[in-house]
Formats: C-alpha cells, structure tokens, sequence
C-alpha cells in the first residue's frame, strides 16, 4: 500500500475536512479527493462519508486511521530526529493570548531555546482562542495555547494551567466601597463605580459577577482596551475597577499600586491549554517545546 496514500488519508481523518486536509499537506483539495478514491478502490470499502460540511469516517476509516497513524507519526519522528542535519535550526511557531503568551509561555520557551543542544528558532503570534486554535488546524503554526478546548481529533489539547482572577482596583476606590456590604449585599455594593474591561462585553468582570456574586454587573465599561497589560496600567492610575489574573497584576499588589478588593472563598479560575495538530508531537522541536512548557507551568499560580 501507498505510504503517501495512507499520509493523505489520515490527514484527512483528523482534519474531517478534504479541503483543510490539502492545506496542511500541501496539495490541492482535487489532489486529496483522487488520492482517497484511490486507497478506497484498494481496500474495495469506503472510507468516509461525504457531507455537506466536510467529512465523516465510515467504522472502516476508523479502524485503519486507529492502526496507521501511529506507525506514520513513528516514521515522521525517525525523519525528523534521525535523517536531517543535526546542526540545523528549527523553527518552533507558537500562536496563544498576547498577555498570557508575553508573560509565561515566551520568557520559558526563550530559556529553552538558548539552552546547550536544544537549537530552535521561536516565531509567535497572539490572537484569541478561536483565531489561535483555527491558524494551528491551518498549519500556520505548530503549537498554540489557548481557553477553549478543541473539538475534533486534528488536534490534541492537554491542560496547561489554571489563572486566578482577582476583583482589583487603585487604593482610593476602598473608601468608596464598604466592605461590610460588599460581603452582605455582593454585587450591589458595587453599582455605578466605573469599570476597566477588554472589551464592551466585559468578559471578565462578567465571569467574575456570575461565579462570585451569582450576578450580573450593572455597569458599563469606562475604558476599555484590548490588553490586559493597559487595563492593569489603567487600574493602576485610578480608572476603575478590574479583574486581571493574579500573574499579572501580582507586582502592582506587592507594591500597594493595586488592592483586592474581595477575597472569594472559591476565586474564579480560567484554564488553559496546550495545544497540537496531533501526530506533531513527533517533530523534536515540538516535543521540547511541549514537554517543557508543561514542567514550568506546575509552578506557575
């Protein structure tokens, strides 16, 4: 059989989608159409079922992708770690959150990639989980870290971190808020004060309202900035209230430039997640990169 037919068509079953499935190959979608006819005639069984969105395996296509992909990602491994030039530099392509990307995962994958024989090169892009999650399925790079989980079997998603988020704002917003009410009242006792958010939604401020307080926040967003960097940088000078997760506003804290200005028994968390088009994990740059983002982050908080 076809060692590029077999390629083409497990592709095809973890990307469940002729047309994704010739973009990470390289090939056009006719290309990949012809090369499925083809390993169909041979095995004389089909092997998806065409849909008006994509496709989906037949119990045959499973059974041959659960008994072909493993030993193709073993031949993609020995490519990768035994046949090419030893001394060449790699380049790892790495897409998640500008924030989190800038403040964890880039400074720990720096110290990796400088490291004695590690000898990879380090591209990122930010963008947020939908956008970061589809340029990964696209192949345009090789490892994201996103919120959401994927769903599908083109790529594979292993929890990476938990973030605590913190209700924070300068110190002269506490004497605007009685904490006794605060703990008597919740949410009400911070109506009409003004709000710092990413966005006009106030994702944050809501999550945090709707775990904390089993509310809604009634205020709209003073500023609003898509950065938490700059929401921070505004809390600090004074513009309202934020919630910010505790890595990054943990120095402003320290420092008394930001307060908590609750202390929930059960803090909102937001989890995190490494991600992978899966059978990449073969390539040596990728399992690093992976492996070690993953030791680090067990002492993050």
């Amino acid at each position: 059989m076809d060692l590029a037919l077999l390629r083409t068509f497990v592709t095809v079953h973890r990307a469940g989608s002729f047309t994704r499935a010739a973009a990470l190959l390289g090939l056009s979608q006719p290309a990949v159409t012809s090369q499925i006819r083809t390993l169909e005639r041979q095995l004389g069984r089909p092997l998806f079922l065409r849909q008006a969105r994509g496709v989906t395996p037949t119990s045959i296509g499973d059974e041959l992708a659960h008994k072909a992909a493993p030993h193709l990602d073993a031949l993609v491994e020995i490519a990768e770690t035994g046949l090419d030039d030893e001394s060449a530099v790699r380049t790892l392509h790495l897409a998640g959150p500008p924030e989190f990307t800038a403040e964890r995962a880039l400074p720990a994958l720096s110290r990796l990639s400088q490291g004695e024989g590690q000898g990879f090169a380090l591209r990122a892009s930010f963008g947020n989980a939908q956008e970061v999650l589809e340029s990964l399925a696209a192949g345009h790079h090789d490892l994201a870290i996103s919120t959401a989980r994927p769903r599908g079997t083109l790529l594979t998603a292993t929890p990476l971190c938990d973030e605590e988020h913190i209700l924070v704002a300068a110190p002269r917003w506490e004497e605007h808020i009685d904490s006794g009410k605060l703990c008597r009242k919740g949410a009400s006792a911070l109506d009409n004060l003004p709000v710092v958010e990413v966005h006009e939604s106030l994702p944050l401020v809501s999550r945090y309202w709707a775990s904390v307080f089993d509310a809604r926040p009634t205020a709209s967003g003073t500023v609003i900035v898509p950065d938490l960097r700059a929401v921070l940088a505004c809390a600090v000078a004074g513009a309202g209230l934020a919630v910010l997760p505790r890595y990054l506003c943990a120095a402003a804290l320290d420092n008394g430039d930001v307060v908590a200005l609750h202390e929930p028994a059960v803090p909102p968390l937001r989890t995190y997640v490494l991600v992978v088009r899966t059978g990449t994990l073969a390539m040596p740059q990728v399992a690093r990169a992976h492996e070690w983002l993953l030791e680090t982050a067990a002492a993050w908080y």
